[in-house]
């Protein structure tokens, strides 16, 4: 449902610009007011999920994304809308922060590669069907229709969870709740965002300056409270943990905003519409979904970080050869960058998942779960606060048409230079990360 809908929106974009008259930067805040939020709160339900069940939490995110999407269908306004994806990114961070948690502590180590590969082909088919079905709902029905099919499927997810998903699991039993710490994580990357999309101004500097700022008194509050929502010490004695989450929080910073743009280039550039764009996007994903499992499989057997050191290669390489892309390029040529990089994905994301839910011991699935899920949310933020900036910096406030086409394109290549750059540096986070440690193979700290 969470990555369906994050993908078809992005196909539906102009046509929500069209019915509420918003400018390029504006309909890019209907993805990230759900990044912000979703970033936010994912830590604080990885922390509420370990004390007071996980499943719990899981399914209270599950009732809540359905009825917001079904609030969403009905919105009157593009602020109202980008209001409501806020809300869907609360209720998506209590199912991210709880869902790889719950597997992780059902299987075994010896599976923990395969079945998290499984889990993110499923997160890939989901991506696979939202440009497709995300296209024909908008090109037959309208954009609505978008987010209203999430609810049958909602609700068809609830009764399975409450079904057929047996038992409930705990990390730490009775342990203190972090309220302060949560909501200097909220406040701070609410501002990180903020300010990001607002520079060059003044504004966007001091909003910037007031997040670092949160961040010191965040780290502060999580090294001399007694039971952290973050414990730190993970970072400081893990290196497998530390440098896979720093290579995660690099690779979606990188990666996240190709959709965005070639959703907007597919369909103003090369005039094509949201259904045959969505056949276009829909090349990338589709190879996460066949690779992914096989990636979990080999991450089992040999070091994650080289299969994501390579994974991250292909990406940086694609994004180099898309930064090339105007108006002449040919859509086999799109179709082949987009195949590559979805294999790449597969490799980087499957073993870097399993590098670190096999870092830690059980009591600390949840926040291992969550805290990766923070750096996937906050990278997915910073490469659309990078998408943001870019296009404020080329096209300013208008709206796209016709006579901001060349400024868009080098919008489009300079983000795509910015991202592929940050692939390089990606892959020599992901190699630093060092070999798997005894914890990787099941045994406690």
């Amino acid at each position: 449902m969470t990555p369906y809908l994050s993908s078809a929106v992005n196909i539906a974009l102009p046509a929500i610009g069209g019915e509420f008259a918003l400018n390029a930067a504006e309909l890019g805040w209907i993805t990230t007011a759900f990044l912000v939020a979703a970033a936010a709160f994912l830590l604080p339900f990885g922390k509420i999920g370990d004390r007071s069940g996980r499943k719990r939490v899981f399914l209270i995110g599950i009732i809540l994304y359905t009825s917001f999407s079904a609030v969403a269908a009905l919105s009157p306004s593009g602020g109202f809308l980008i209001a409501v994806s806020a809300l869907l990114g609360v209720s998506g961070a209590m199912i991210f922060a709880t869902g790889v948690a719950m597997l992780t502590s059902v299987y075994p180590p010896s599976d923990r590669g395969r079945v998290l590969g499984i889990n993110v082909a499923f997160t890939y088919a989901g991506l696979s069907l939202g440009p497709l079905l995300g296209g024909v709902l908008t090109h037959l029905l309208g954009w609505r229709s978008v987010y209203l099919i999430n609810v049958p499927f909602g609700l068809f997810a609830i009764v399975l969870v409450v079904t057929r998903l047996k038992g409930e699991w705990r990390g730490e039993r009775g342990s203190h709740f972090d309220a302060l710490g949560a909501l200097l994580s909220v406040l701070t990357l609410a501002l990180l965002i903020f300010g990001l999309s607002r520079l060059p101004s003044l504004n966007g500097i001091l909003l910037l300056a007031s997040s670092i700022v949160g961040l010191l008194l965040f780290l502060l509050r999580e090294l001399h409270t007694e039971d952290p929502l973050l414990s730190l010490s993970l970072f400081r004695r893990n290196p497998v943990f530390g440098m896979s989450n720093l290579a995660a929080l690099i690779n979606y910073s990188a990666t996240f905003a190709l959709t965005f743009f070639l959703s907007l280039y597919l369909q103003y550039i090369k005039g094509m519409s949201a259904e045959s764009a969505g056949l276009v996007l829909i090349a990338q994903p589709v190879l996460m979904v066949l690779f992914s499992p096989i990636a979990g499989r080999l991450s089992d057997r040999h070091e994650p970080r080289l299969l994501a050191s390579v994974g991250m290669g292909i990406m940086a390489v694609m994004l180099g050869l898309l930064a090339l892309a105007d108006s002449n390029t040919s859509l086999v040529a799109i179709v082949a960058e987009l195949v590559a990089v979805g294999i790449g994905y597969a490799f980087f994301s499957s073993p870097n998942t399993n590098a670190v839910m096999g870092s830690v011991d059980r009591r600390h699935y949840g926040v291992a779960s969550a805290t990766l899920g923070t750096m996937r949310l906050v990278g997915q933020m910073l490469s659309m606060g990078i998408a943001m900036l870019v296009l404020t910096l080329h096209i300013g406030n208008s709206v796209v048409t016709k006579a901001v086409y060349p400024q868009f394109l080098k919008s489009q290549r300079a983000s795509f230079t910015i991202f592929a750059l940050l692939c390089v540096v990606g892959v020599f986070a992901s190699l630093a990360r060092g070999k798997r440690t005894p914890v990787a193979d099941g045994k406690p700290d």
